[in-house]
C-alpha cells in the first residue's frame, strides 16, 4: 500500500468507524478502494465496525460478510467461555475483575462491533495456582505462568484469557504501579465478580492507553473506545482530572479525549489533534518497535548509546529488585547475584533467537537523536 493509499484508507476507516458507532449511514462514494480500507481497518482491529457501516449502506460483499460473521462467532464463543470461567472462579471463592474490552464492548451499538482478541481479567494473585488448575481443568493450555504481570491461557481455535496478577508492573510506570497495586480496596461489587466505578474504569482505560502510547504506541480502536464510552456515560470530570493529575497523565487524557470527540463527530481537528493522530495512525492497534525504541531513547535523554546500555545491562536497583519479585523478571539472576554479569549476554542471545535483535538495532540506527 502506497502512502497515498494508506492516507485515503485511514480517512475512510475513521469515517466508517464513526458512522458505525453513531449509527449513521455512510456515503460510500468516499470508500471506493474497499480492499485497502479493510486492510487498514485490520491493522487497527476495526474490521467489524467498518463492515457493519458498509452493510448499513447496502454494500454487502464477501469481505464484509466474513468480517461480521467472524466477529459474532468470537463474541458468542468468548461469552460462553467466560460464563464457564466465571462459574469456576466463584465456586472456588476467588475474586476477579473483568477488564478493558470485556466491558467496553457492551457500550457499542451492535454485538460484535468491538473486536476482541482476548479476555483480560484481574484476579486474586494469592490464588494463582488455583486459577491455573481451573483454567487447565477447563481445557486451556498454559501459555505463560508467573513470568510477567499476567498469566496466559489459550484454547483452540482462538480463545485466549490473560489473567492479570496486577494491572501495572514497576517496569511500566512507577506511579501507575503504586496507584493500582492495592486496587482491590477501590473495587465495587458484593460478590466475587468486581467492577470499577464509571470514573475509575475510565481512568484505568486511559492509564492503559497512556502506557501503550508512551512506549510502543497505540491505534485507532482505543480512540473509538474512548469516544463510545464518553458518549454513553456521564462522568465526574473533576474527579477524573484530579486523579489523572496525580498519575502524571492529565495532559494525555485531555488530548486523547479532544481527539476522540473531534475525530468521530466530524469536527475540525486542532493542531494538537493532528499531531497526536499522526502518531496513532502509524502505530497500529498494538504499537510498533519503531515507536518503542524512539520513546525509550527520549527517556534516555536522546542518547542512543545510553538506550543500548540500559536495554542490555540491567542495574541492581530497588526498582529492578521489586520488578523481579512481582513479575518474575529474570528472578534467577537476582537470586544468584554472582550470575548478573552474564545477564547482558543472556538477553542478547534471547533477542537474536526470537529474531528481534537485528530489527531493534535497525530501529535504533534510524531513530532521531
Amino acid at each position: 500500500m502506497t502512502k497515498e493509499q494508506a492516507y485515503k484508507a485511514a480517512h475512510n476507516v475513521i469515517y466508517l468507524a464513526g458512522c458505525a458507532v453513531n449509527e449513521t449511514v455512510p456515503n460510500l462514494t468516499k470508500t471506493e478502494d474497499t480492499e485497502s480500507v479493510y486492510s487498514y481497518a485490520g491493522r487497527h482491529k476495526l474490521t467489524a465496525a467498518v463492515a457493519m457501516a458498509m452493510e448499513s449502506a447496502g454494500k454487502k460483499d464477501k469481505m464484509s460478510g466474513l468480517a461480521i460473521l467472524n466477529a459474532l462467532k468470537k463474541k458468542i464463543l468468548f461469552e460462553k467461555a467466560y460464563t464457564q470461567v466465571k462459574y469456576e472462579l466463584e465456586k472456588a471463592g476467588i475474586w476477579f475483575l473483568p477488564l478493558k474490552g470485556m466491558i467496553l464492548k457492551e457500550f457499542y451499538p451492535k454485538p460484535g462491533m468491538r473486536e476482541m482478541g482476548d479476555y483480560d481479567i484481574l484476579f486474586d494473585v494469592d490464588r494463582a495456582d488455583d486459577v491455573k488448575a481451573i483454567m487447565e481443568g477447563l481445557g486451556y493450555e498454559t501459555g505463560s505462568f508467573g513470568s510477567s504481570h499476567h498469566d496466559c491461557y489459550e484454547k483452540w481455535p482462538f480463545l485466549r484469557f490473560e489473567m492479570h496478577r496486577e494491572l501495572f508492573s514497576p517496569g511500566h510506570d512507577v506511579k501507575l504501579y503504586e496507584y493500582y497495586r492495592d486496587v482491590y480496596n477501590r473495587l465495587l461489587g458484593e460478590g466475587y465478580e468486581k467492577h470499577f466505578s464509571p470514573e475509575d474504569f475510565y481512568i484505568y482505560i486511559i492509564a492503559h492507553e497512556y502506557k501503550h502510547y508512551s512506549t510502543n504506541g497505540t491505534g485507532l480502536r482505543s480512540l473509538l473506545d474512548t469516544y463510545v464510552y464518553l458518549q454513553k456515560v456521564k462522568l465526574d470530570m473533576d474527579y477524573v482530572t484530579a486523579v489523572t493529575e496525580k498519575l502524571g497523565m492529565a495532559m494525555f487524557e485531555a488530548a486523547n479525549r479532544s481527539l476522540a470527540m473531534h475525530l468521530f463527530t466530524g469536527k475540525k481537528l486542532t493542531a494538537s489533534d493532528r499531531e497526536m493522530l499522526k502518531y496513532i495512525l502509524s502505530s497500529g492497534v498494538y504499537g510498533t518497535l519503531k515507536h518503542r525504541v524512539e520513546n525509550k531513547i527520549k527517556k534516555s535523554g536522546g542518547k542512543k548509546m545510553r538506550y543500548m546500555l540500559n536495554r542490555f545491562f540491567v542495574p541492581i536497583s530497588k526498582k529492578n529488585k521489586r520488578y523481579a519479585e512481582v513479575s518474575g523478571f529474570y528472578p534467577f539472576f537476582y537470586k544468584h547475584k554472582y550470575l548478573l554479569p552474564i545477564l547482558p549476554f543472556y538477553r542478547t542471545f534471547r533477542a537474536i533467537r526470537n529474531g528481534k535483535f537485528k530489527a531493534e538495532l535497525l530501529a535504533v540506527r534510524k531513530a532521531k537523536n
